[in-house]
């Protein structure tokens, strides 16, 4: 799922490509690395989180 930081930077990115700022553009794709990476961090704490959930549901079924 794309998230708002991903969609500001693919928009840098474009604003860069059509006025020919490197920096936009550059600022652009920043912003979109920064999103995936954080869209990536928020799934690997929620299926950590999902898995401890799971053993903690495990253990009180065997008590």
């Amino acid at each position: 799922m794309t998230n708002k930081e991903e969609i500001k930077g693919k928009l840098n990115e474009a604003k860069g490509k059509a006025t020919g700022d490197n920096k936009d553009e550059l600022k652009g794709k920043i912003q979109q690395g920064m999103g995936k990476a954080k869209e990536k961090a928020e799934d690997t704490a929620d299926d950590a989180a999902g898995k401890m959930n799971k053993k903690i549901d495990e253990h009180r079924e065997k008590e």
